[in-house]
């Protein structure tokens, strides 16, 4: 069994809207696990399910979709997809017709995609000033505009036109890393999702600099939600699959941007460089977190420091709680528990409930990036 004595409440929780989680976390072998996964989610009172995607069979459209379709309260966000890989009439139909469908608790995110997966695709690689002008465009025609001869960094449209009488407040949400899209987020969006695998540090680090560069844009900086990503596996998972998601997922990452992450957190790159250089990880040509057996893993785990492990919130039930709740104290403002599906979050989220500041989430509604609630 992968979970021990994990019970989900036999009626639905109040919501926590400070917490999401992502759906079908990793590789799953099914996107229809995500419908469970949904109503357990509802059931713990979990705030908001975050969609990413991976093109296999986590196409962000057709899960936003199904979450919508089976839940009833919680927000819903893609975190992310990218702008270029849709017409933008496509991708404001797609938020528009999740906004109707979910009442409001949709959220479009967007990111700039793996370079390397871009290049291999011959997709052009993602630009600050593209995503900036794209976000006009979609709140434009939100509002019912027809847009005509645009010719900017997203690209030329002769005629971008939804319907005139739209007049639609759907919030736009950013996965943000390095200081460029940090800013961007602060600048241009409503909601930023931090990355996996951060330190302390670097978190409080990132938070400040999205809300200073939100105030410099003349906003306020409490408009702009920051979601630390924390990787969440507790002990009452089996010993392999908690491998897998915290060795495997961070193996994974530095397969993938490992220099980014790196840098961002300001830990050492002769790290990185030995890790690279190893025989085994230098022949694996699938990404860990989904091909790699357990031996393997094991032995990938020698080459990565105990420091980069950390960042995440491991041990009991309660002792993963207590790291969750000092993420806020680190200035985020919401937290995703990632990498772990809601039933196996039970028993954290459980405990979590039980220290849960009263009063303090108040005003964060169920919409990943919208507004706050009034007092």
């Amino acid at each position: 069994a992968q979970i021990a004595s994990v019970r989900l409440p036999s009626a639905t929780m109040e919501s926590m809207n400070e917490l999401g989680f992502y759906t079908l976390a990793g590789a799953p072998r099914s996107p229809r696990a995500l419908l469970d996964e949904v109503r357990d989610a509802e059931a713990l009172g979990l705030g908001s399910a975050f969609v990413s995607e991976r093109w296999n069979i986590k196409e962000a459209c057709t899960l936003s979709g199904a979450v919508g379709a089976v839940s009833t309260r919680l927000g819903i966000a893609t975190a992310a997809t990218n702008h270029n890989t849709r017409h933008p009439a496509v991708t404001a139909s797609f938020a528009t017709t999740m906004h109707r469908l979910t009442g409001g608790r949709f959220a479009l995110g967007l990111g700039r995609g793996i370079e390397i997966l871009f290049r291999v695709y011959g997709i052009p690689k993602i630009t600050t000033a593209q995503v900036e002008d794209f976000a006009g465009l979609m709140r434009r025609l939100w509002r019912g505009e027809t847009i005509l001869g645009h010719d900017g960094p997203a690209g030329r449209y002769p005629v971008l036109r939804l319907d005139p009488d739209f007049d639609e407040a759907i919030p736009l949400l950013w996965t943000a890393f390095g200081p460029r899209s940090l800013a961007l987020g602060g600048r241009v969006f409503d909601a930023v999702v931090l990355h996996t695998f951060f330190s302390d540090e670097t978190l409080a680090r990132c938070v400040a600099a999205v809300k200073r560069a939100a105030e410099e844009a003349g906003r306020d900086p409490a408009s702009v939600r920051v979601w630390s990503c924390f990787a969440t596996v507790g002990d009452h998972l089996d010993p392999a699959l908690r491998l897998k998601k915290t060795v495997g997922r961070l193996a994974t990452y530095l397969q993938g941007y490992g220099d980014l992450l790196v840098k961002t957190n300001r830990w050492d790159p002769a790290v990185l460089a030995r890790f690279r250089a190893d025989p085994f990880v230098a022949s694996f040509r699938s990404a860990f977190d989904d091909k790699a057996t357990t031996e393997q893993l094991e032995r990938v785990a020698e080459l990565l420091p105990d420091e980069w492990l950390a960042a995440a919130a491991t041990g009991s039930p309660e002792q993963c709680a207590q790291k969750i709740l000092g993420q806020f104290d680190l200035g985020a403002d919401a937290v995703i528990l990632h990498g772990a599906s809601p039933c196996e979050l039970a028993p954290i989220v459980e405990a979590y409930r039980a220290i849960r500041p009263a009063g303090r989430f108040d005003r964060l509604p169920a919409n990943p990036a919208g507004p706050l609630l009034a007092r």
